[in-house]
């Protein structure tokens, strides 16, 4: 399993010690210097079953900065797609990487019922 995280991310280390107290075996990529392809992005957010807009770290500077809240009224699900892809930073995070399913942030009960 993929666990894409940011070492300074709070939410990240929650769920790495859920992960870690549960034995669940993972491969932490930071996702700020290792973000998910485009490609990668578009299957994962299939695999979840969330809208594209689930997908942004909405309390981000990048987010922010970028002017996100517009720019997500208006953008195709490839130029979105796209944005994630370029930068890590705006990608919700933890993002954990399963074959079942792809789980974005992270809730402990969809952890309990995707892993236990």
């Amino acid at each position: 399993m993929k666990f894409y995280q940011y070492a300074k991310c709070g939410t990240c280390k929650k769920a790495e010690k859920w992960l870690g107290r549960h034995d669940v075996d993972v491969d932490a990529i930071d996702i700020v210097t290792s973000p998910p392809s485009k490609a990668q992005l578009k299957k994962y957010w299939k695999s979840s079953g969330l809208p594209i807009q689930k997908f942004f770290n909405t309390s981000g500077q990048s987010y922010r900065n970028g002017n996100f809240k517009e720019k997500l009224k208006t953008m195709t699900e490839d130029e979105a797609l796209s944005a994630l892809a370029a930068d890590g930073k705006l990608i919700k995070r933890p993002l954990l990487v399963n074959p079942e399913r792809v789980l974005v942030g992270f809730k402990e009960e969809d952890y309990k019922q995707t892993l236990l």
